[in-house]
């Protein structure tokens, strides 16, 4: 019997459930643009949200990878270096990921902000 039956199990779901909240987000943002509202506080709300279900799936990502290197280099028939690699460079491409993000809310935390000081002005 495989140990990484359940964890791997457990891990894909909760990363599909984070998945399932982005797309959700996605299209709540989406809808705000439709409505020309895209640079109101609904907005910073749903990207929020978003920003915490990457750092949620990042966060799994990292445990699961940590512990898949730990299972691979204190197993000496597994030992390989370039599959702890792999996991390694696909958790830092994820932090990147997770860093663009939280960038692009600020940048949209402050596209709201002069938004609403134009509105003031006009």
């Amino acid at each position: 019997m495989d140990p990484w039956r359940w964890p791997m199990l457990l891990f894909w779901e909760l990363e599909a459930l984070c998945l399932q909240v982005v797309i959700v987000c996605i299209w709540r943002l989406l809808t705000l643009v439709q409505r020309d509202r895209i640079f109101t506080s609904d907005s910073l709300r749903w990207v929020d949200v978003i920003v915490w279900a990457f750092v949620v799936a990042w966060l799994l990502l990292a445990v699961m990878a940590g512990s898949l290197v730990a299972y691979i280099y204190f197993t000496p028939e597994l030992r390989d270096p370039g599959t702890p690699a792999v996991l390694i460079g696909i958790t830092l491409i994820g932090a990147v990921l997770v860093l663009l993000i939280v960038v692009m809310r600020d940048l949209l935390r402050q596209a709201t902000s002069l938004r609403t000081d134009m509105e003031g002005v006009i």
